[in-house]
């Protein structure tokens, strides 16, 4: 049957019945199963777009709203398709208070670009998409806020292939500025993934980047303080496991972070732990690296802390390399410290030294510039220049157990999977050298409980025992296992 002729009697029959249909569960703005939407109750709209309201073809636009949103709740988007089409032509702002016909839309078009087979048509729907964010932030500006942040978020995870990252993090930002420290949960873990990526690559200004880091950190604390119930509370949750962690990543790179929040951060560790030098001399480090000034009075705490108690058990070393290194390490310089132990490295001729100090570069990069690859890269080599140290292992395993938010959400099966080759490391590290046995059953005790259910594994028609590749940074061949209770 023609589609008009369908959809003509498909109008009649309903303006007919309208009168006795039952009633149904009223729209709301979560997922939920129902019979069919509820028409909107007719009010004057909020818009100066195009509305059904005292629209001479209201009766069809609304007949056609209750159809094609029956289709996209049953997942025939196919037959919603056309349906929408019809009632976003005669009133593409619905009924001055819905946005649906704009956000269905940009789903719509989203379904057909999952399914496209040649770049034209995915370019093609693509636009589709932007034009409809686009329109509705025009219809309804009050939202716009939420569409940017939809169209950055579906941009960010759907289609990045197609859109640069700068566009990407330009929309995320527009919907950051538009609500200030409450930004929408939704937009905060791939904005921080993406401002990250781009602080890293030179193409945000560091000012930029610190000033929204702020902004992701205040609306988290807004969001957990704010919410009501555990609807809303589990998605600030699940952001408050993933953005915090990935913005302490940018403590590698000096001058981020001011001396306030290096203080915040570590001199409760220094109070509780003062007569342990090695907290000492770490404390003192990240306040230098913060930018701490001399005449602050918790800095000056721990300088001298660590001069009377910690300084004399530093072993003294000749002029060169090595003492420049650990110089560069005591004062919180921590490239400078890099450079030095390498070039000791280098010269020395002597495996075992060339393993302590390759190692102590690995931590370095570890601890103070989370450059998790640079980390990794020396641990192999200190392992390659004494393979009968465990302790590179170590750090390897604590490298992959880390990159849980690196890798994923923070929660869930990819941030899970880092597990397997972090256990891996350390199973290997007490099979070589017995003397770091202790740390890697303890190890492996702590994180085993944190490696994906059985039912996630079967959900994903995978079985325990069978090889499995973690991608990410990582890159590791391993074996799927599930976490024991």
């Amino acid at each position: 049957m023609n589609f008009k002729v369908y959809s003509s009697l498909i109008v009649v029959i309903l303006t007919f019945t309208v009168g006795c249909s039952p009633k149904v569960v009223q729209e709301t703005s979560t997922t939920t199963t129902v019979a069919s939407p509820k028409v909107p109750v007719i009010q004057e709209p909020t818009t100066k777009c195009k509305t059904w309201i005292n629209n001479p073809n209201q009766s069809m636009a609304m007949d056609y709203h209750v159809l094609y949103r029956d289709a996209i709740r049953k997942g025939r988007m196919d037959e919603a398709f056309p349906l929408w089409e019809e009632a976003y032509k005669i009133a593409p702002a619905a009924d001055g208070k819905r946005d649906y016909h704009f956000t269905d839309g940009a789903k719509l078009y989203a379904d057909k670009l999952a399914r496209a087979k040649d770049e034209a048509s995915k370019k093609e729907y693509i636009d589709k998409i932007g034009a409809m964010y686009e329109e509705a932030i025009e219809c309804y500006p009050q939202n716009a806020s939420k569409y940017y942040g939809l169209l950055a978020f579906d941009q960010y995870y759907k289609y990045g292939d197609f859109v640069s990252k700068e566009t990407i993090y330009n929309n995320f930002k527009k919907s950051f500025d538009l609500r200030g420290d409450s930004a929408h949960y939704f937009t905060v873990n791939p904005y921080t993934a993406v401002m990250i990526d781009l602080l890293l690559q030179d193409k945000i200004p560091m000012s930029e980047a610190q000033h929204y880091a702020g902004q992701i950190i205040k609306s988290i604390r807004y969001g957990l303080e704010n919410c009501k119930n555990r609807r809303e509370c589990e998605p600030w949750e699940i952001v408050g496991d993933y953005a915090p962690l990935r913005l302490e990543d940018l403590e590698g790179i000096e001058g981020f972070y001011d001396c306030a929040y290096y203080k915040a951060k570590y001199m409760i560790e220094f109070e509780e732990r003062k007569e342990d030098c090695e907290t000492v001399q770490m404390v003192y480090g990240r306040l230098k690296w913060g930018g701490c000034p001399l005449d602050d009075l918790d800095f000056m705490d721990v300088k001298a802390k660590r001069d009377a108690d910690c300084l004399p058990k530093v072993q003294v070393y000749t002029p060169g390399p090595l003492r420049t290194g650990f110089d560069c390490l005591q004062e919180g310089k921590y490239t400078c410290a890099v450079e030095n132990f390498s070039k000791f490295v280098d010269i020395t001729n002597d495996p075992l030294k060339k393993a302590k100090y390759a190692l102590t570069i690995a931590k370095i990069y570890y601890a103070h510039l989370k450059k998790f690859s640079a980390a990794r890269k020396w641990a192999r080599q200190s392992a390659e220049y004494d393979p009968t140290n465990g302790e590179p292992y170590i750090l390897i395993g604590k490298l992959y157990a880390s990159s849980g938010p690196l890798c994923g959400p923070g929660r869930g099966w990819d941030s899970q999977i880092v597990t397997w080759p972090a256990i891996d490391k350390w199973r290997q590290a007490k099979r070589i050298d017995p003397n770091v046995a202790p740390e890697a059953n303890r190890l492996i005790s702590r994180y085993s409980i944190y490696m994906p259910s059985s039912e996630d594994i079967h959900q994903r028609i995978l079985k325990e025992g069978a090889a499995f590749k973690v991608r990410c940074w990582i890159q590791e061949n391993t074996t799927i296992r599930a976490a024991r209770n």
